[in-house]
């Protein structure tokens, strides 16, 4: 009889402890789901931003997107999609960003004409945009108050790039090869229209004017902000006109880089064989080739602080706020445009174009 008391005492101690044991896996679990539970919704409470970049192989806008996902961390969900420099898959992607209910959008427009439809769209559907480094028409961005526009005056980088080449002239006697005192250039050009290109191409050349310099335009040609196609437009300078060139004004680095590359198959930069090309954008190729010598100057187009202005913005704007100063950390002016400076590269500040 002992025995089987002994007996039940042991069973009823096993199942107690098999009890406790499925109790503690179960409180497991749960303690486990709920902490799921509560990271996913953690999780669902960082505001989307939908990014339309109008091409990824544009080398400056890489260095955007770049800097948008940075900015980005640990604060918003950022979707970045390639327009593909086609504005109808632009408007896909747009569209495809309102039927998710983004709560942002920030574009940088294929064409800056069609802004006009986007804001439509977007406010309609009540989403913010902030539209990057392609300016859209000023009555488009009058349409509603939660459109924006970041960005950097063109004309402030044409200015600067023909400070650069006339300040070289003044120095360097040897550049006016015909002892003429004309400046003979070539300009390469970005896109048709581009308020960027016409404006950089202008005040470029008013800068040199400006210094005091006679100029005399030798040819010039649109080459899509595209270093392969600046590349092919150069070697047609250098064949129409070879050393009467004095001065190469390229819209942007890429470009610059490109003419760079017809140069140096013509010979030039060894044995003082010697163009000055000037760029825009100071980009990482960009500031390389100014060390090496072959890029005389480039203009720091911001892409750091143009990129987090635009995710600030549209940051704010996402989580229902209206944009100041103090919420974003940029100055707004007209209600309307956060304008980003542009600096002045040479070897002598080369340390500051940081992208």
């Amino acid at each position: 009889m002992r025995k089987l008391v002994t007996y039940l005492i042991l069973i009823v101690f096993v199942i107690s402890v098999a009890l406790a044991g499925c109790g503690s896996s179960s409180n497991t679990t749960s303690t486990s789901s709920s902490q799921q539970n509560t990271a996913n919704t953690s999780e669902k409470k960082l505001p989307v931003i939908g990014v339309a970049i109008y091409k990824f192989d544009d080398t400056f806008m890489t260095s955007v997107r770049d800097n948008i996902a940075k900015a980005a961390e640990g604060k918003a969900k950022v979707d970045i999609v390639d327009s593909q420099n086609s504005q109808p898959v632009q408007n896909d992607k747009v569209d495809l960003f309102i039927t998710k209910k983004v709560n942002a959008l920030i574009i940088n427009p294929v064409d800056r004409t069609a802004a006009g439809t986007i804001i439509d769209k977007a406010k309609q559907a009540n989403i913010p945009v902030v539209f990057i480094n392609r300016e859209p028409l000023p009555d488009d961005l009058k349409k509603w108050d939660k459109v924006y526009y970041v960005g950097a005056k063109a004309e402030q980088s044409g200015t600067l790039q023909g400070e650069i080449m006339a300040d070289y002239w003044k120095s360097h006697p040897e550049a006016d090869k015909n002892h003429d005192g004309v400046m003979q250039y070539v300009m390469l050009m970005g896109e048709p229209g581009h308020q960027d290109a016409e404006l950089r191409t202008k005040y470029s050349i008013e800068a040199v004017k400006e210094a005091g310099i006679k100029v005399q335009e030798l040819a010039k040609d649109t080459a899509m902000w595209d270093r392969v196609k600046a590349q092919d437009k150069m070697a047609a300078f250098l064949a129409a006109y070879g050393d009467k060139i004095e001065a190469v004004f390229a819209n942007n680095d890429d470009m610059a880089l490109g003419a760079i590359e017809a140069l140096k198959a013509a010979g030039y930069f060894k044995n003082g064989k010697y163009i000055p090309v000037v760029g825009v954008d100071a980009t990482v190729p960009g500031i390389q080739a100014l060390k090496e010598g072959t890029l005389l100057g480039t203009v720091l187009n911001d892409a750091k602080n143009q990129a987090k202005a635009a995710f600030m913005l549209a940051y704010v704007l996402a989580q229902g706020q209206t944009p100041t100063k103090e919420n974003i950390g940029y100055d707004i002016t007209d209600g309307k445009y956060v304008w980003i400076p542009y600096v002045k590269i040479t070897l002598d500040n080369i340390n500051d174009a940081t992208q």
